[in-house]
């Protein structure tokens, strides 16, 4: 399931920069190019920090996953520790699978970013 969702991760940002790409191509009118760029150039801004901000959300999970660790060796009983133990392996699992979905889409972003600023600067 993990390898399904990065697939289709990789796939939507994959047609979004194609759509970017040839959208931008199509239009003639230098003017018009221009608008749809700077247009695009904003949403990726948006769409940007909302995945740094992920980042920021990230981290904080990773402090309650050493925190919950070092509590989980202080009341190391019978009683539930496999479980335990199971709750914050997949919670480390799931943070790093949205990390590197994160990454895949600040790689998109900049690709995007890059055209833009080209077909803005290139009349």
């Amino acid at each position: 399931m993990i390898f399904l969702s990065l697939i289709y991760r990789f796939l939507s940002n994959f047609a979004f920069l194609a759509m970017v790409y040839f959208s931008l191509n199509v239009i003639e009118k230098y003017p018009n190019r221009a608008t749809l760029a700077i247009l695009v150039l904003v949403y990726s801004a948006m769409r940007a920090a909302s995945t740094l901000r992920s980042f920021y959300f990230f981290q904080k999970i990773e402090k309650l996953e050493a925190e919950a660790r070092r509590l989980q060796a202080a009341f190391n009983d019978a009683t539930g520790a496999a479980a335990r133990k199971q709750i914050i392996a997949d919670t480390a699992r799931l943070r790093r699978d949205g990390e590197l979905k994160s990454y895949m889409d600040l790689f998109f972003l900049a690709l995007i970013v890059l055209l833009c600023v080209v077909k803005i600067v290139t009349p």
